[in-house]
């Protein structure tokens, strides 16, 4: 469903932006059980004209100011083609306004108009988490936050993608196909820009579908303290060790081919920085996973390894010799150990090695967790943060006297679970981790 430009919800205008020849008449008459899916060709009032200059960042501004209600957000970047997470393009909708796009690269510095009318608001987002942290660098923060994407999830929805949601809720099916595309490049494509526009077409009306949703399940309440959760969180923290994560690295035995593979990641990573490209478009992993397993010498032995010949590669031949080059020398102490450290428990398919009674524990504790998600309808690592989960019961004694309910939700408290999930879990966890049952008694 779209809206008028007086803000007035409209069913009949998306039609006739689309092509559908099954009218809900019909399908009623064929003995559909449920209406037909409209397809969402382009957006109803046309894709407004991209806003790039700072005269423009006011007049977007006092546009916004002149509508109602909260504000459908959505922002694409150029995940896969560079390294930053930077917007390249930012849209907005709200009702008795309409639809804004930005490109944020020309007007970085010029964005506080705007920001002082749409921080205050109420933002609508789809998986608010993957937008948040590049509209935050623009100096664009919302006071208040509705996420559909996990709405779907508290509200039970098995698919909760932003086409899947808006097909069962609307009965709308938006356009595929650019979600992947390199938004840096400029200019845009139209046919790109009317899919960005679509995004937050019909967002607006999501969030209320999925209000209303929430509200029938008694979660409307959950919701909230979801949303503010989010809020707190603030940029995602630096992962440890991210070289470990390269792609093949599992095959690697030796720990001098270890360094290797960190020298290279780390001399690409600086390489892909610098030059704001995706790593995986600087050199591949396999390509890394390669070049430390054979050690090449020379500018001969690297060139002859798969992708190091190439035209694109030869000009950074010095990077990657010079990285093998230094872990060649690497102490014996230096070098990285096989296996990655880690802060806390180790990885679940070890426990069982490592300490049956915990793997035991584990395994009641994802019984019941299983079957309250069932009775709830909400996602296991929607319940409670999988990490926290399971520090809770690697570290957990049945040998103390103390208040299980306590000493579990003092455990959640520290985990930063919310109200809702503590009021919901901590009987169950009791339950499973009293020493009756860890035991069999």
């Amino acid at each position: 469903m779209s809206t008028t430009s007086s803000g007035e919800p409209s069913v009949a205008d998306e039609p006739s932006a689309a092509v559908d020849s099954t009218s809900a008449e019909d399908s009623a008459n064929t003995g559909d059980s449920a209406p037909p899916v409209v397809p969402l060709l382009a957006p109803a009032d046309g894709v407004p004209a991209v806003v790039e200059t700072p005269e423009g960042v006011v007049a977007a501004a006092a546009l916004l100011a002149s509508g109602n209600g909260p504000l459908a957000v959505d922002a694409e970047r150029a995940s896969g083609f560079r390294y930053s997470q930077r917007a390249y393009l930012l849209q907005f909708r709200r009702r008795g306004a309409g639809t804004v796009l930005l490109d944020p690269i020309p007007v970085t510095d010029h964005l506080g108009p705007l920001a002082a009318v749409i921080n205050p608001l109420e933002w609508v987002l789809h998986s608010a988490d993957q937008d948040l942290p590049g509209l935050a660098e623009l100096g664009l923060v919302p006071q208040t936050l509705y996420d559909t994407e996990l709405a779907g999830r508290l509200a039970g929805f098995e698919r909760v993608g932003l086409g899947a949601i808006v097909e069962r809720t609307l009965g709308l099916s938006l356009q595929k196909g650019h979600g992947a595309a390199d938004w840096s490049t400029r200019p845009l494509p139209d046919t790109w820009l009317n899919y960005a526009a679509l995004d937050v077409e019909v967002l607006l009306e999501l969030r209320d579908a999925m209000a209303a949703e929430l509200e029938s399940q008694g979660k409307t309440e959950w919701a909230a303290q979801e949303f503010a959760h989010i809020l707190t969180l603030g940029p995602p923290k630096p992962k440890t060790d991210r070289w470990r994560r390269t792609s093949g690295i599992h095959a690697v035995t030796s720990q001098r081919v270890l360094g290797a593979v960190r020298e290279l990641w780390h001399a690409r990573d600086e390489l892909a920085q610098r030059r704001d490209i995706a790593p995986s478009r600087v050199l591949p992993d396999s390509a890394i996973v390669a070049a430390a397993s054979a050690d090449p010498k020379s500018e001969g032995e690297l060139r002859a390894l798969p992708v190091f010949g190439g035209p694109r590669q030869r000009r950074s031949t010095g990077v990657w010799l010079a990285a093998l080059g230094r872990a060649r020398t690497l102490p014996a102490s230096d070098l990285p150990p096989k296996s990655a450290p880690f802060d806390g428990p180790p990885p679940v398919n070890r426990w069982a090695r490592r300490d049956p009674e915990a793997a035991e524990r584990l395994g009641l504790v994802r019984a019941a967790m299983t079957e309250l998600s069932e009775k709830v309808s909400v996602p296991v690592e929607n319940l409670l943060m999988p990490d926290v989960l399971r520090r809770l019961v690697w570290d957990w004694s049945t040998t103390g006297d103390g208040d299980t309910h306590a000493a579990i939700d003092a455990e959640l408290v520290a985990g930063r679970a919310r109200d809702w999930q503590r009021e919901l879990v901590v009987p169950v966890l009791a339950d499973a981790l009293t020493p009756r049952q860890v035991t069999g008694e």
